[in-house]
């Protein structure tokens, strides 16, 4: 009994992980739009009152315009190397780590940018690693060693790039939709973060810096480093 109860919730999680993003939109959207719905019509019900009923309707149309999910044209160059996430490179820089040099690029998403995150380069997830923290605002840099996040590392071929979903002072629920040993494509869709958050990204220090601060990035399409081409 314990045994096929484990089966199940595991089959759960897979079933999850699958269809977390519908076409163009992430399914929390569904949800929350359907919900608010619900209570616009109960509100009408009661009072008959229209006026009454918008502050849900237009709530409802927030969440359905925030969860959405576009389809992005994925740079197919060698050795390209993609934006995890929407939004605005905060640092863009070389740090020192416990596995040598890196090239260090960070990305902040405010209320109004797509929150689905995207693998930045084909490969395998060779670590996920969710880390309990508190909810600094995501502008601050120390937020990237302070706040809730999780750590995201793929093995392409020859090198490794690692992403952090980080999330912010709005942000409160992370969620990633790979696990290790699994295989992804470039741009694929990975996870999100909900509700206004950060994404860093740690590149081989061989890359060549495609974006400066104070850039606009999107998730899956926009090239942020290339790594040089070794030829055979």
């Amino acid at each position: 009994m314990l045994a096929q109860r484990s089966r199940s919730r595991r089959c759960f999680r897979e079933v999850f992980r699958e269809t977390y993003n519908l076409n163009s939109m992430v399914k929390d959207g569904i949800w929350y739009g359907l919900g608010l719905g619900v209570v616009a019509a109960v509100i009408f019900y009661t009072t008959g009152d229209v006026k009454l009923i918008w502050p849900p309707l237009l709530l409802a149309a927030f969440f359905l315009w925030f969860f959405r999910d576009p389809n992005r044209k994925i740079p197919t160059g060698p050795g390209e190397i993609v934006s995890p996430a929407d939004g605005v490179v905060t640092e863009a820089e070389w740090v020192e780590t416990t596995q040598g040099s890196k090239l260090r690029v960070s990305i902040f998403l405010n209320v109004f940018d797509v929150h689905v995150n995207r693998s930045p380069i084909a490969g395998t997830v060779s670590l996920v690693e969710y880390r309990e923290g508190g909810f600094m605002n995501a502008m601050k840099p120390e937020s990237g060693l302070t706040n809730e996040q999780t750590m995201i590392q793929i093995q392409g071929d020859g090198y490794d790039v690692s992403l952090k979903q980080i999330a912010g002072l709005l942000a409160r629920r992370i969620v990633c939709n790979v696990k290790e040993g699994d295989v992804v494509a470039r741009g694929q869709r990975i996870g999100m973060i909900k509700f206004g958050s950060r994404c860093d990204i740690l590149m081989p220090a061989q890359a060549k810096l495609n974006v400066k601060t104070g850039a606009r990035v999107k998730g899956g399409s926009s090239v942020i480093g290339v790594l040089p081409v070794v030829e055979g």
